[in-house]
């Protein structure tokens, strides 16, 4: 049943509102209901673009005095499209992206819409950086509250780890602030529980020094070999200093000049290297890897960490579908390795991808309990990416098995699941995102925060 928002309603909301409220007649709409998933097509009543916390909270308000469903967009980048809901209101925070460095603090304030993007920019004119995603256009919001993991969380930790302090509408539409010193139990939920108790319209985070230029890029290896390259990660890591960042993934390799034509549409194994430290001590660490098999491509070379930020975002553009399930899972053993290069041979789209995560050093240190991101002993995540072009839906439930099936033949190994990679099976998996003990506590702050879970469009954690 569809829901109409009536013109003096909205009418009401617009004396309270600075920002755009755009409604199923606006010429914009179209545009603005759609997020980074093309395959995500919902039809919202009214989404409200705010322009800072007070916009929020009247959006707050208004959908609780009209009871009515409401979701919360930031960077719109989950792929399960939390951001966006049939009837209802979209609470739109895409257009508060400012951001601002103190650089004798190292310390970066972004607001609940900036993008990845965003945040490095400004870092960088300072030589400091903090753990991003590994897609410049990922928003900064659902990256953090989930946890944050990205190409520097070895050396520096999640964006968690970083963050000091959130600006926060709750689910009566007060503005409260969470740090270590003020609402400390709500700032441990925000760090991992998602977007459950409140909407973050600002984010401060401390920086450290990096770059502007770093040791970083790709190193890639046919498929034949990507046994051994797996094993070869598998304990390269395990013993390796925090500088070290490093991402498999394995894919058809695409119609770029940086790969040999006879390889186009082959699968590959791909090594991404970044390394956060002194740049003659990483080209000595990187000589074994480098020196491993025959490689495709070596481009691993001295680059702007900016650019290396926004190296994978053409493979993951806005639009295109996608679907995927993934797992956190332990070391490398032979028979998970076996099982990822059995299912690489069964690929069935060429824009899919295997991303395969490493895990370790600083991220590791941090006590469990310390936040609500669980697992940190885990040495890797796997990210099982179905993606093909939306005049392709015909074959959709293909690429869809294809996922299930590899996702499935890895279950046994599963050490759990990162909250930020679940997609349609996020409330059936919240017991695998988190401890117990870490969901009991979660399930009392929500009570306490959000007691009839207005905020629920989200991998979503009931009230205790």
């Amino acid at each position: 049943m569809t829901t109409t928002i009536s013109t003096p309603s909205v009418e009401a909301l617009a004396p309270h509102f600075s920002g755009d409220l755009i409604d199923r007649d606006h010429p914009a709409y179209d545009a603005a209901r759609q997020v980074w998933n093309g395959e995500i097509q919902r039809h919202p009543s009214l989404i409200a673009k705010a322009r800072g916390a007070a916009d929020v909270a009247a959006a707050i308000r208004f959908a609780r005095e009209h009871d009515l469903p409401a979701s919360v967009r930031g960077g719109g980048h989950a792929v399960a499209g939390h951001a966006v809901l049939d009837d209802g209101i979209v609470i739109d925070l895409s257009a508060m992206t400012g951001t601002r460095v103190d650089p004798v603090a190292r310390t970066i304030q972004a607001g609940g819409g900036a993008l990845q993007s965003d945040v490095d920019r400004e870092a960088q004119q300072f030589g400091l950086a903090a753990t991003g995603g590994f897609v410049s256009h990922t928003g900064v919001a659902g990256l953090t509250l989930g946890g944050g993991i990205g190409h520097l969380m070895r050396k520096f930790g999640l964006s968690i780890d970083a963050l000091r302090e959130c600006d926060v509408v709750t689910a009566d539409g007060e503005n409260v602030s969470a740090s270590a010193d003020e609402n400390a139990d709500l700032f441990w939920g925000l760090r991992g529980g998602g977007g459950n108790f409140g909407v973050v319209t600002n984010f401060t985070f401390d920086l450290q020094p990096l770059g502007p230029q770093i040791l970083a890029g790709l190193i890639a290896w046919p498929a034949a070999q990507a046994d051994w390259v797996l094993s070869f990660l598998r304990d390269f890591i395990a013993d390796a200093p925090d500088e070290l960042g490093l991402m498999a993934n394995l894919r058809l390799a695409p119609p770029l000049p940086v790969f040999p034509t006879e390889v186009h549409g082959t699968p590959i194994i791909g090594l991404i290297v970044t390394w956060a430290g002194d740049i003659a001590a990483g080209e000595a660490f990187l000589r074994p890897l480098r020196a491993l098999g025959t490689p495709l491509v070596d481009a691993i070379t001295q680059k702007p960490y900016v650019a290396h930020q926004k190296m994978l975002d053409p493979a993951v553009p806005h639009g295109r579908h996608y679907y995927w399930k993934s797992h956190r899972l332990g070391p490398l053993t032979d028979d998970v390795i076996a099982i990822i290069c059995e299912h690489l041979g069964t690929i069935s789209s060429p824009l899919s991808s295997v991303p395969i995560f490493s895990f370790g050093g600083a991220m590791a240190r941090v006590p469990e309990d310390a936040t609500a991101f669980s697992h940190r002993d885990a040495a890797h995540d796997i990210n099982i990416v179905g993606s093909w072009l939306p005049e392709q839906a015909g074959e959709a439930d293909r690429h869809r098995a294809w996922v299930r099936g590899f996702f499935d033949a890895l279950a046994p190994h599963s050490r759990g699941v990162y909250v930020n990679f679940t997609s349609d099976d996020a409330q059936s998996r919240m017991g695998q995102a988190y401890s117990q003990g870490q969901l009991d506590r979660l399930r009392r702050l929500k009570a306490a925060y959000d007691p009839t879970n207005f905020f629920n469009r989200n991998a979503n954690i009931t009230p205790a």
